[in-house]
């Protein structure tokens, strides 16, 4: 009987990664009071791609900085807000 619980265990401490995204992904969301569904799937939904366009430009320089990816930012999401905003006028 071989011990698959090890296996699982380690995979279990993603979950803290997974769940300090979505804490993230918060900071990107409009702030609404619409009851629409649409509406609100439609935040979340461009909240997710301006996390993903942060964490993108956050692997691009630490690998152009360091040659390696650390899970760690070190291009902040506010600087990514700010600059977005800048560039685009959202927000």
């Amino acid at each position: 009987m071989s011990n698959h619980g090890g296996c699982f265990l380690s995979e279990y401490g993603y979950r803290w990664e997974i769940e300090s995204g979505y804490r993230s992904i918060k900071r990107f969301m409009a702030a609404t009071t619409s009851k629409d569904f649409r509406l609100r799937f439609f935040y979340f939904a461009f909240a997710c791609l301006l996390y993903s366009i942060w964490r993108a430009i956050d692997l691009l320089v630490q690998v152009e900085l360091t040659g390696e990816y650390e899970h760690a930012p070190v291009v902040m999401a506010d600087n990514t807000l700010t600059l977005l905003k800048k560039e685009t006028g959202i927000g």
